[in-house]
Protein backbone atom coordinates (compact mmCIF):
# COMPACT_ATOMS: atom_id res chain seq x y z
CA UNK A 1 0.00 0.00 0.00
CA UNK A 2 1.58 3.30 -0.66
CA UNK A 3 1.08 6.30 1.78
CA UNK A 4 -1.44 8.11 -0.79
CA UNK A 5 -3.32 4.95 -0.59
CA UNK A 6 -3.02 4.90 3.59
CA UNK A 7 -3.67 8.72 3.83
CA UNK A 8 -6.64 7.86 1.81
CA UNK A 9 -8.05 5.22 3.87
CA UNK A 10 -7.21 6.82 7.30
CA UNK A 11 -7.42 10.95 6.90
CA UNK A 12 -5.78 12.75 9.05
CA UNK A 13 -7.24 15.83 10.79
CA UNK A 14 -7.08 18.95 8.53
CA UNK A 15 -5.09 22.09 9.72
CA UNK A 16 -6.58 25.00 11.15
CA UNK A 17 -7.55 27.27 8.10
CA UNK A 18 -4.89 30.24 7.91
CA UNK A 19 -7.99 32.16 7.62
CA UNK A 20 -9.61 31.07 10.74
CA UNK A 21 -10.38 34.51 11.87
CA UNK A 22 -12.39 35.40 9.42
CA UNK A 23 -14.73 32.64 10.73
CA UNK A 24 -14.76 34.63 14.06
CA UNK A 25 -17.53 34.43 15.68
CA UNK A 26 -18.79 31.15 14.68
CA UNK A 27 -21.91 31.45 13.71
CA UNK A 28 -24.99 33.73 11.58
CA UNK A 29 -26.06 36.75 12.27
CA UNK A 30 -29.13 36.14 14.76
CA UNK A 31 -30.70 39.45 13.79
CA UNK A 32 -31.20 38.61 9.98
CA UNK A 33 -34.85 36.85 8.95
CA UNK A 34 -34.74 33.53 7.74
CA UNK A 35 -36.68 31.67 5.36
CA UNK A 36 -38.97 28.21 6.19
CA UNK A 37 -36.77 26.15 3.31
CA UNK A 38 -33.91 27.33 5.12
CA UNK A 39 -35.40 26.49 8.42
CA UNK A 40 -36.43 23.12 6.80
CA UNK A 41 -33.19 22.38 5.74
CA UNK A 42 -31.27 22.93 9.08
CA UNK A 43 -33.94 20.68 10.64
CA UNK A 44 -33.42 18.14 8.86
CA UNK A 45 -29.36 17.97 9.17
CA UNK A 46 -29.71 18.71 13.02
CA UNK A 47 -31.82 15.59 13.42
CA UNK A 48 -29.79 13.50 11.46
CA UNK A 49 -27.06 14.73 13.29
CA UNK A 50 -28.44 14.86 16.65
CA UNK A 51 -30.64 11.84 16.71
CA UNK A 52 -28.04 9.59 18.27
CA UNK A 53 -27.71 12.14 21.39
CA UNK A 54 -31.24 12.57 21.69
CA UNK A 55 -31.76 9.36 22.13
CA UNK A 56 -29.28 8.24 24.50
CA UNK A 57 -30.43 12.18 26.20
CA UNK A 58 -34.53 10.33 26.42
CA UNK A 59 -33.42 7.32 28.06
CA UNK A 60 -31.92 9.50 30.84
CA UNK A 61 -34.96 11.52 31.09
CA UNK A 62 -37.04 8.38 30.71
CA UNK A 63 -35.56 6.71 33.88
CA UNK A 64 -35.30 9.85 35.99
CA UNK A 65 -38.18 9.36 37.91
CA UNK A 66 -37.40 5.64 38.45
CA UNK A 67 -37.08 5.59 42.51
CA UNK A 68 -35.56 1.91 42.82
CA UNK A 69 -33.52 -0.82 40.21
CA UNK A 70 -36.63 -3.04 39.13
CA UNK A 71 -37.82 -4.82 36.19
CA UNK A 72 -40.07 -3.25 33.88
CA UNK A 73 -41.43 -6.00 32.08
CA UNK A 74 -38.48 -8.09 30.71
CA UNK A 75 -35.56 -5.04 31.02
CA UNK A 76 -33.57 -3.77 34.41
CA UNK A 77 -33.84 -0.21 34.81
CA UNK A 78 -32.76 1.77 38.03
CA UNK A 79 -32.59 5.21 39.29
CA UNK A 80 -30.28 7.88 37.33
CA UNK A 81 -26.71 7.06 38.54
CA UNK A 82 -27.20 3.56 39.39
CA UNK A 83 -27.29 -0.25 37.58
CA UNK A 84 -29.81 -2.84 37.51
CA UNK A 85 -28.81 -6.05 36.55
CA UNK A 86 -30.34 -9.12 34.92
CA UNK A 87 -29.72 -12.71 36.56
CA UNK A 88 -30.13 -14.65 32.84
CA UNK A 89 -30.52 -14.16 29.44
CA UNK A 90 -32.64 -11.62 28.01
CA UNK A 91 -35.92 -12.29 26.54
CA UNK A 92 -37.40 -11.94 23.23
CA UNK A 93 -40.00 -9.45 24.33
CA UNK A 94 -37.26 -7.20 25.03
CA UNK A 95 -37.73 -4.02 23.37
CA UNK A 96 -35.66 -1.38 25.02
CA UNK A 97 -32.28 -1.82 22.70
CA UNK A 98 -32.41 -3.68 19.60
CA UNK A 99 -29.81 -6.49 18.21
CA UNK A 100 -29.47 -7.38 22.43
CA UNK A 101 -27.58 -10.94 22.64
CA UNK A 102 -27.66 -14.26 24.69
CA UNK A 103 -24.47 -14.70 25.49
CA UNK A 104 -24.30 -12.34 28.29
CA UNK A 105 -26.22 -11.40 31.28
CA UNK A 106 -26.92 -7.85 30.74
CA UNK A 107 -27.30 -4.55 33.22
CA UNK A 108 -28.46 -1.01 32.49
CA UNK A 109 -28.52 2.36 34.01
CA UNK A 110 -28.53 6.12 32.74
CA UNK A 111 -25.81 8.67 33.49
CA UNK A 112 -26.67 11.68 35.43
CA UNK A 113 -22.96 13.16 36.14
CA UNK A 114 -23.76 16.90 36.40
CA UNK A 115 -25.87 15.60 39.98
CA UNK A 116 -23.14 13.66 41.26
CA UNK A 117 -20.36 11.53 40.48
CA UNK A 118 -20.53 7.79 40.55
CA UNK A 119 -18.62 5.10 41.81
CA UNK A 120 -18.36 1.36 40.50
CA UNK A 121 -17.69 -1.59 41.72
CA UNK A 122 -15.88 -4.30 39.91
CA UNK A 123 -15.95 -7.52 41.95
CA UNK A 124 -13.43 -10.42 41.34
CA UNK A 125 -15.04 -12.35 38.18
CA UNK A 126 -12.23 -15.14 38.31
CA UNK A 127 -11.50 -16.60 34.37
CA UNK A 128 -15.52 -15.36 33.44
CA UNK A 129 -15.33 -12.77 30.63
CA UNK A 130 -17.17 -9.35 31.59
CA UNK A 131 -16.67 -5.82 30.15
CA UNK A 132 -18.87 -2.33 31.50
CA UNK A 133 -19.68 -0.40 28.57
CA UNK A 134 -20.24 3.31 29.29
CA UNK A 135 -20.91 5.78 27.03
CA UNK A 136 -21.29 9.90 26.83
CA UNK A 137 -24.11 11.55 25.16
CA UNK A 138 -22.22 10.96 21.68
CA UNK A 139 -22.62 7.19 22.50
CA UNK A 140 -18.62 7.26 22.21
CA UNK A 141 -17.17 5.21 24.95
CA UNK A 142 -15.36 6.57 28.00
CA UNK A 143 -14.07 4.16 30.23
CA UNK A 144 -11.66 0.97 29.85
CA UNK A 145 -13.07 -1.68 32.68
CA UNK A 146 -13.20 -5.14 31.32
CA UNK A 147 -11.08 -8.47 31.44
CA UNK A 148 -9.27 -7.31 27.81
CA UNK A 149 -7.81 -4.54 30.41
CA UNK A 150 -6.96 -6.73 33.03
CA UNK A 151 -9.06 -4.97 35.42
CA UNK A 152 -8.36 -5.59 38.65
CA UNK A 153 -11.59 -5.76 41.32
CA UNK A 154 -12.09 -2.49 43.23
CA UNK A 155 -13.67 0.65 43.16
CA UNK A 156 -13.97 3.09 40.33
CA UNK A 157 -14.93 6.65 39.84
CA UNK A 158 -16.98 8.18 36.87
CA UNK A 159 -16.71 12.52 36.84
CA UNK A 160 -18.19 14.89 34.29
CA UNK A 161 -16.29 16.99 32.37
CA UNK A 162 -16.54 19.99 34.99
CA UNK A 163 -15.88 18.21 38.33
CA UNK A 164 -13.58 19.61 40.45
CA UNK A 165 -14.05 18.05 43.88
CA UNK A 166 -11.63 15.66 45.93
CA UNK A 167 -11.11 11.28 45.16
CA UNK A 168 -12.44 9.32 48.07
CA UNK A 169 -9.69 7.07 49.09
CA UNK A 170 -9.80 3.77 48.05
CA UNK A 171 -10.84 4.76 44.17
CA UNK A 172 -8.51 2.66 41.80
CA UNK A 173 -9.21 5.10 39.01
CA UNK A 174 -11.14 7.92 37.71
CA UNK A 175 -12.75 8.01 34.63
CA UNK A 176 -13.91 11.71 32.94
CA UNK A 177 -16.92 11.66 30.88
CA UNK A 178 -16.95 14.60 28.15
CA UNK A 179 -20.80 14.58 28.84
CA UNK A 180 -22.74 14.97 31.85
CA UNK A 181 -25.19 12.58 30.38
CA UNK A 182 -24.17 8.92 29.48
CA UNK A 183 -25.62 5.02 29.62
CA UNK A 184 -24.11 1.93 31.25
CA UNK A 185 -24.40 -1.48 30.04
CA UNK A 186 -22.34 -4.14 31.84
CA UNK A 187 -22.44 -7.55 30.37
CA UNK A 188 -20.94 -10.81 31.78
CA UNK A 189 -20.54 -13.99 29.85
CA UNK A 190 -22.53 -17.08 30.92
CA UNK A 191 -22.45 -20.48 28.86
CA UNK A 192 -25.87 -21.88 28.26
CA UNK A 193 -25.76 -24.58 31.20
CA UNK A 194 -27.62 -24.79 34.26
CA UNK A 195 -24.21 -25.04 35.98
CA UNK A 196 -23.09 -21.89 34.81
CA UNK A 197 -26.71 -20.19 35.33
CA UNK A 198 -26.16 -20.85 38.91
CA UNK A 199 -22.05 -20.21 39.49
CA UNK A 200 -22.71 -16.67 37.71
CA UNK A 201 -25.38 -15.59 40.31
CA UNK A 202 -22.40 -14.61 43.25
CA UNK A 203 -20.86 -12.61 41.04
CA UNK A 204 -23.76 -10.62 39.88
CA UNK A 205 -24.93 -9.35 43.18
CA UNK A 206 -21.65 -7.38 43.26
CA UNK A 207 -22.32 -5.50 40.10
CA UNK A 208 -23.08 -2.31 41.28
CA UNK A 209 -23.35 1.65 40.73
CA UNK A 210 -24.25 4.34 42.73
CA UNK A 211 -23.64 8.06 43.71
CA UNK A 212 -20.29 8.61 45.19
CA UNK A 213 -22.17 10.15 48.35
CA UNK A 214 -23.02 6.45 49.26
CA UNK A 215 -19.63 5.05 48.80
CA UNK A 216 -17.79 4.11 51.98
CA UNK A 217 -15.06 1.65 50.94
CA UNK A 218 -17.18 -1.50 51.32
CA UNK A 219 -17.93 -3.69 48.66
CA UNK A 220 -22.01 -3.36 48.46
CA UNK A 221 -24.51 -5.87 46.85
CA UNK A 222 -28.11 -6.70 45.60
CA UNK A 223 -30.19 -9.60 45.26
CA UNK A 224 -31.54 -8.72 41.72
CA UNK A 225 -33.67 -11.51 41.58
CA UNK A 226 -36.22 -9.98 43.90
CA UNK A 227 -36.41 -6.96 42.36
CA UNK A 228 -39.88 -5.56 41.61
CA UNK A 229 -41.65 -6.70 38.34
CA UNK A 230 -43.37 -3.99 36.59
CA UNK A 231 -45.91 -4.54 33.18
CA UNK A 232 -44.14 -3.21 30.46
CA UNK A 233 -45.61 0.02 28.64
CA UNK A 234 -44.33 -1.27 25.34
CA UNK A 235 -46.35 -4.05 23.54
CA UNK A 236 -45.10 -3.35 19.68
CA UNK A 237 -42.83 -5.27 17.49
CA UNK A 238 -39.99 -2.79 17.32
CA UNK A 239 -37.36 -1.16 19.34
CA UNK A 240 -38.51 1.41 21.81
CA UNK A 241 -38.88 4.97 20.64
CA UNK A 242 -36.68 7.81 22.07
CA UNK A 243 -36.58 10.43 18.99
CA UNK A 244 -39.57 12.17 18.48
CA UNK A 245 -39.14 15.17 15.21
CA UNK A 246 -42.28 16.82 17.19
CA UNK A 247 -40.41 17.62 20.49
CA UNK A 248 -36.80 16.96 19.39
CA UNK A 249 -36.34 20.90 18.94
CA UNK A 250 -37.54 21.72 22.16
CA UNK A 251 -34.62 19.37 23.73
CA UNK A 252 -32.21 20.47 21.36
CA UNK A 253 -30.59 23.22 23.30
CA UNK A 254 -30.44 21.01 26.95
CA UNK A 255 -28.60 18.40 24.40
CA UNK A 256 -26.52 21.09 23.04
CA UNK A 257 -24.92 22.22 26.35
CA UNK A 258 -24.49 18.77 27.68
CA UNK A 259 -22.26 18.31 24.89
CA UNK A 260 -19.87 20.97 24.05
CA UNK A 261 -18.75 21.04 20.56
CA UNK A 262 -16.18 19.04 19.39
CA UNK A 263 -13.10 21.02 16.92
CA UNK A 264 -14.90 22.29 14.17
CA UNK A 265 -18.37 21.62 15.20
CA UNK A 266 -19.32 25.29 16.82
CA UNK A 267 -20.28 26.98 13.67
CA UNK A 268 -22.80 24.21 13.57
CA UNK A 269 -23.83 24.56 16.93
CA UNK A 270 -24.23 28.02 15.85
CA UNK A 271 -26.36 27.39 13.14
CA UNK A 272 -28.65 25.15 15.03
CA UNK A 273 -29.40 27.57 17.89
CA UNK A 274 -30.23 30.64 15.69
CA UNK A 275 -32.95 28.74 14.30
CA UNK A 276 -34.41 26.77 16.94
CA UNK A 277 -34.43 30.64 18.61
CA UNK A 278 -36.01 32.09 15.47
CA UNK A 279 -38.69 29.74 16.25
CA UNK A 280 -39.49 30.69 19.76
CA UNK A 281 -41.49 33.42 18.42
CA UNK A 282 -42.31 32.55 14.57
CA UNK A 283 -44.78 29.11 14.29
CA UNK A 284 -43.92 28.73 10.95
CA UNK A 285 -40.64 28.44 11.71
CA UNK A 286 -41.37 26.10 14.03
CA UNK A 287 -43.11 24.19 11.87
CA UNK A 288 -40.57 24.41 9.18
CA UNK A 289 -37.76 22.89 11.59
CA UNK A 290 -40.26 19.99 12.67
CA UNK A 291 -41.09 19.01 8.90
CA UNK A 292 -37.08 18.83 7.87
CA UNK A 293 -36.84 16.76 10.68
CA UNK A 294 -39.92 13.98 9.90
CA UNK A 295 -38.29 14.23 6.56
CA UNK A 296 -34.92 13.02 7.95
CA UNK A 297 -36.50 10.95 10.08
CA UNK A 298 -38.71 9.00 7.29
CA UNK A 299 -35.53 9.44 4.42
CA UNK A 300 -32.56 8.91 6.46
CA UNK A 301 -32.57 7.71 9.92
CA UNK A 302 -35.36 5.01 9.61
CA UNK A 303 -32.93 3.10 6.05
CA UNK A 304 -30.29 2.72 8.10
CA UNK A 305 -32.07 0.16 10.32
CA UNK A 306 -31.13 -2.38 7.48
CA UNK A 307 -27.28 -3.41 7.70
CA UNK A 308 -27.16 -3.25 4.24
CA UNK A 309 -27.16 0.71 3.56
CA UNK A 310 -24.15 1.58 5.51
CA UNK A 311 -20.60 0.08 6.89
CA UNK A 312 -17.25 -1.09 5.37
CA UNK A 313 -18.42 -3.52 2.59
CA UNK A 314 -16.73 -7.19 2.89
CA UNK A 315 -16.67 -10.58 0.92
CA UNK A 316 -19.83 -12.35 0.68
CA UNK A 317 -22.19 -9.32 1.24
CA UNK A 318 -21.19 -8.95 5.05
CA UNK A 319 -20.24 -5.01 6.66
CA UNK A 320 -18.93 -3.84 9.33
CA UNK A 321 -17.67 -0.99 11.20
CA UNK A 322 -13.94 0.18 12.74
CA UNK A 323 -15.10 3.13 14.86
CA UNK A 324 -17.70 1.70 17.20
CA UNK A 325 -18.43 3.74 20.04
CA UNK A 326 -15.67 6.47 18.78
CA UNK A 327 -17.65 7.69 16.30
CA UNK A 328 -16.24 11.49 17.13
CA UNK A 329 -17.64 13.31 13.94
CA UNK A 330 -18.40 10.79 11.51
CA UNK A 331 -22.35 11.42 12.11
CA UNK A 332 -23.38 9.45 9.25
CA UNK A 333 -21.94 6.15 10.76
CA UNK A 334 -23.11 7.22 14.72
CA UNK A 335 -26.47 7.75 13.31
CA UNK A 336 -26.43 4.42 11.48
CA UNK A 337 -25.64 1.98 14.45
CA UNK A 338 -27.63 4.40 16.52
CA UNK A 339 -30.49 3.34 14.62
CA UNK A 340 -29.63 -0.14 13.76
CA UNK A 341 -27.85 -1.60 17.02
CA UNK A 342 -27.12 1.26 19.43
CA UNK A 343 -24.51 0.43 22.52
CA UNK A 344 -22.08 -1.10 20.42
CA UNK A 345 -18.82 -1.89 22.26
CA UNK A 346 -15.41 -0.43 21.49
CA UNK A 347 -13.59 -2.21 18.67
CA UNK A 348 -10.70 -3.98 20.56
CA UNK A 349 -13.54 -5.03 22.89
CA UNK A 350 -16.34 -6.52 20.37
CA UNK A 351 -16.05 -6.59 16.78
CA UNK A 352 -19.40 -6.85 15.00
CA UNK A 353 -19.83 -8.32 11.25
CA UNK A 354 -23.76 -7.68 9.95
CA UNK A 355 -25.25 -9.62 7.22
CA UNK A 356 -28.73 -9.11 5.56
CA UNK A 357 -28.44 -11.01 2.31
CA UNK A 358 -27.03 -14.46 1.54
CA UNK A 359 -24.23 -15.08 -1.15
CA UNK A 360 -26.10 -14.50 -3.92
CA UNK A 361 -27.04 -11.26 -2.86
CA UNK A 362 -31.06 -12.38 -2.15
CA UNK A 363 -32.72 -11.30 0.56
CA UNK A 364 -32.03 -13.60 3.83
CA UNK A 365 -35.89 -14.79 4.65
CA UNK A 366 -37.27 -17.84 6.60
CA UNK A 367 -38.99 -19.33 3.26
CA UNK A 368 -35.38 -20.27 2.47
CA UNK A 369 -32.62 -23.01 4.21
CA UNK A 370 -28.79 -21.73 4.81
CA UNK A 371 -25.96 -22.90 6.17
CA UNK A 372 -22.81 -20.98 7.36
CA UNK A 373 -19.57 -23.58 7.37
CA UNK A 374 -16.48 -22.13 9.09
CA UNK A 375 -13.69 -23.70 7.47
CA UNK A 376 -11.22 -25.95 10.25
CA UNK A 377 -9.67 -23.56 12.83
CA UNK A 378 -11.84 -20.73 11.18
CA UNK A 379 -14.27 -19.51 13.64
CA UNK A 380 -13.86 -15.78 14.89
CA UNK A 381 -10.45 -15.91 16.41
CA UNK A 382 -11.46 -14.38 19.79
CA UNK A 383 -9.62 -14.00 23.28
CA UNK A 384 -13.09 -13.68 24.89
CA UNK A 385 -16.26 -15.44 22.37
CA UNK A 386 -17.88 -15.27 19.45
CA UNK A 387 -21.37 -16.18 18.63
CA UNK A 388 -24.04 -15.74 15.37
CA UNK A 389 -27.22 -14.26 16.09
CA UNK A 390 -30.51 -14.33 13.99
CA UNK A 391 -32.47 -11.27 14.37
CA UNK A 392 -36.06 -10.49 12.70
CA UNK A 393 -36.83 -7.62 10.91
CA UNK A 394 -36.87 -5.26 13.55
CA UNK A 395 -33.69 -6.67 14.69
CA UNK A 396 -34.93 -8.60 17.60
CA UNK A 397 -34.90 -12.43 18.96
CA UNK A 398 -37.65 -14.28 16.38
CA UNK A 399 -39.50 -16.49 19.44
CA UNK A 400 -38.80 -20.59 18.66
CA UNK A 401 -39.74 -23.69 20.74
CA UNK A 402 -36.00 -24.29 21.43
CA UNK A 403 -35.79 -20.88 22.92
CA UNK A 404 -32.55 -20.63 20.92
CA UNK A 405 -31.36 -17.38 19.28
CA UNK A 406 -27.84 -17.02 18.81
CA UNK A 407 -25.11 -20.66 18.28
CA UNK A 408 -21.04 -19.45 19.50
CA UNK A 409 -18.68 -20.46 22.09
CA UNK A 410 -21.42 -20.62 24.67
CA UNK A 411 -22.83 -23.85 23.27
CA UNK A 412 -21.21 -26.87 24.43
CA UNK A 413 -22.55 -29.51 22.22
CA UNK A 414 -22.07 -27.83 19.46
CA UNK A 415 -20.92 -30.66 16.52
CA UNK A 416 -17.91 -30.36 14.30
CA UNK A 417 -17.54 -31.43 10.81
CA UNK A 418 -14.92 -34.63 10.05
CA UNK A 419 -12.61 -31.95 8.05
CA UNK A 420 -12.47 -30.15 11.55
CA UNK A 421 -15.28 -27.76 9.88
CA UNK A 422 -18.14 -25.85 11.89
CA UNK A 423 -21.58 -25.82 9.53
CA UNK A 424 -24.66 -24.20 11.12
CA UNK A 425 -28.16 -24.59 9.81
CA UNK A 426 -30.22 -21.55 9.62
CA UNK A 427 -33.60 -22.18 8.64
CA UNK A 428 -37.36 -21.95 10.10
CA UNK A 429 -37.96 -26.00 10.04
CA UNK A 430 -36.01 -28.56 11.81
CA UNK A 431 -32.93 -30.46 10.11
CA UNK A 432 -31.97 -33.80 10.29
CA UNK A 433 -31.67 -35.11 14.00
CA UNK A 434 -27.70 -35.44 13.76
CA UNK A 435 -28.07 -31.65 12.71
CA UNK A 436 -30.37 -30.37 15.71
CA UNK A 437 -26.92 -29.05 17.95
CA UNK A 438 -26.40 -26.91 15.02
CA UNK A 439 -29.41 -25.43 14.37
CA UNK A 440 -30.31 -21.97 14.41
CA UNK A 441 -34.03 -21.76 13.98
CA UNK A 442 -35.44 -18.98 11.28
CA UNK A 443 -38.90 -16.93 11.04
CA UNK A 444 -41.22 -18.81 8.79
CA UNK A 445 -41.87 -16.55 5.75
CA UNK A 446 -39.78 -13.80 7.41
CA UNK A 447 -36.81 -11.48 6.51
CA UNK A 448 -34.45 -11.64 9.17
CA UNK A 449 -30.72 -10.33 9.24
CA UNK A 450 -27.26 -12.59 11.01
CA UNK A 451 -24.93 -10.84 13.26
CA UNK A 452 -21.37 -12.37 13.81
CA UNK A 453 -19.79 -11.04 17.67
CA UNK A 454 -16.31 -11.41 18.31
CA UNK A 455 -15.32 -10.27 22.06
CA UNK A 456 -12.09 -9.42 22.85
CA UNK A 457 -10.87 -10.19 19.06
CA UNK A 458 -7.85 -11.12 17.98
CA UNK A 459 -5.32 -9.29 15.69
CA UNK A 460 -6.77 -11.26 12.41
CA UNK A 461 -10.22 -9.34 13.42
CA UNK A 462 -8.76 -6.21 13.99
CA UNK A 463 -6.76 -6.19 11.34
CA UNK A 464 -9.21 -7.04 8.60
CA UNK A 465 -7.68 -10.48 7.49
CA UNK A 466 -10.63 -12.94 9.04
CA UNK A 467 -13.90 -12.56 7.76
CA UNK A 468 -17.30 -14.38 8.21
CA UNK A 469 -18.00 -16.63 5.79
CA UNK A 470 -20.56 -16.71 3.29
CA UNK A 471 -24.47 -17.40 4.00
CA UNK A 472 -24.79 -20.28 1.56
CA UNK A 473 -28.79 -20.75 -0.01
CA UNK A 474 -28.91 -24.91 0.36
CA UNK A 475 -32.15 -27.53 -0.75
Amino acid sequence: MTLAMADQLNPQPLPPSPNWARAMPMGPDTRVKITEDYARHVGKDAYFWGWPMANIFNRRVSFKDVKEPMMSGPVPIAPLNTVAMLTNYITPDERLVACPNQDVVYGAGSLALDIEPVVVQVPDFGDRFWVYQMVDLRTDSFVQLGKMYATTPGFYLLVGPNWKGEVPRGITKVFRSPTDTGFVAPRIFQDDTAEDRKAIQPVLKLVMMYPMSQYDGVMKSADWSKMKVLPSGEKGAAETRFVFPEKFFDELPAILADAPPLPGEESRYGQMLAVVNAAKDNPRIKAALVEGAKEAEEKLVTPLLQFRNYGEQLPHNWSTISNEAAFGTDYFTRTAVARSNILVNSPNETKYFYQDLDAAGDRLNGKNSYAVTFAKDQTPPVDGFWSLTLYNEHHFFAPNELERYSLGTKNKSLKYNSDGSLTLYVQASSPDKDKQANWLPAPKDGDFSLYVRAYWPKAAITGGTWTPPAVQKVN
